[in-house]
């Protein structure tokens, strides 16, 4: 049997909609995970010579460590490999800020977001200033 294609198929002007905010909503969504990621955490900074100094130090404690202690720091090994992994990875924010700036005012009028939920997300009021988003903006 043939597959049946839409009753009503999409025009190109309903396609490129689609695609546009498809291109929107990614380069939203990306900022926003870069912003999440790169938030600063309470208390003192790891550098990696911190973490490296403790991963030496559980290196030390394994070797006489019963066997849930030994479980427990296995996983902080694991937690602060990770950790120093990303800490290399740096994430150009600066190209993530610029798509969401050419993006975030037309995201916004779509999608209804105003500019306090923006900035409740952590996104610089800076930020929303280059895009076009104002406090006036709902």
């Amino acid at each position: 049997m043939a597959k049946k294609g839409p009753k009503n198929p999409l025009s190109d002007q309903h396609k490129a909609a689609m695609a546009a905010g498809r291109v929107e909503g990614r380069a939203v969504r990306d900022y926003l995970d870069a912003l999440r990621s790169n938030k600063p955490k309470r208390g003192r900074k790891r550098t990696p010579d911190s973490i490296k100094a403790r991963l030496a130090k559980i290196e030390e404690e394994l070797e006489v460590a019963d066997p849930l202690d030994e479980l427990r720091l296995v996983q902080e090994r694991r937690n602060l490999t990770d950790e120093l992994e990303t800490m290399s990875a740096a994430v150009d924010m600066t190209a993530l800020e610029a798509e969401f700036v050419k993006v975030a005012k037309s995201y916004s009028e779509r999608q209804g977001i105003s500019y306090a939920t923006w900035r409740e997300v952590g996104v610089e009021a800076s930020v929303l200033k280059a895009a076009g988003i104002s406090r006036g903006a709902s």
